[in-house]
């Protein structure tokens, strides 16, 4: 089954770790294709591989500032992935906070049955 929506673009690009590692780096300040190649032991090539893969995913731009092509992460895509992550977070609490109570429930109950086991041995 292959899905094709940004979201799902956004996260499988984000599966490799050399890509996550650019995005972080580009979270503080742009940089060339050169600069974001210097600290791994892969070719230029690439990351410029990388760097379209995360182009694709509408995570980053390349600009042109006179003879640099400067790379920009285009930060508004964690939007994105916030309000979908964020969304299950609440479900998952909600049912944690149900789970919560009713185990607090149970342990009321119990509590209160074992009274009365103890009260009816005591007669």
């Amino acid at each position: 089954m292959v899905v094709d929506d940004r979201l799902s673009r956004v996260f499988s690009a984000l599966a490799d770790p050399i890509r996550r590692d650019m995005v972080a780096r580009l979270a503080s300040g742009d940089a060339t294709v050169n600069e974001l190649a210097e600290p791994y032991s892969v070719t230029v090539q690439a990351v410029s591989k990388h760097l379209k893969v995360l182009e694709e995913a509408g995570l980053v731009t390349r600009g042109r500032e006179a003879q640099r092509r400067p790379v920009h992460l285009e930060a508004e895509v964690f939007d994105l992935m916030t309000k979908w992550i964020e969304r299950y977070r609440r479900e998952a609490e909600q049912r944690y906070r149900r789970l919560d109570a009713v185990l607090a429930e149970m342990a009321e109950s119990g509590v209160e049955r074992g009274r009365t086991d103890i009260e009816g041995e005591a007669s």
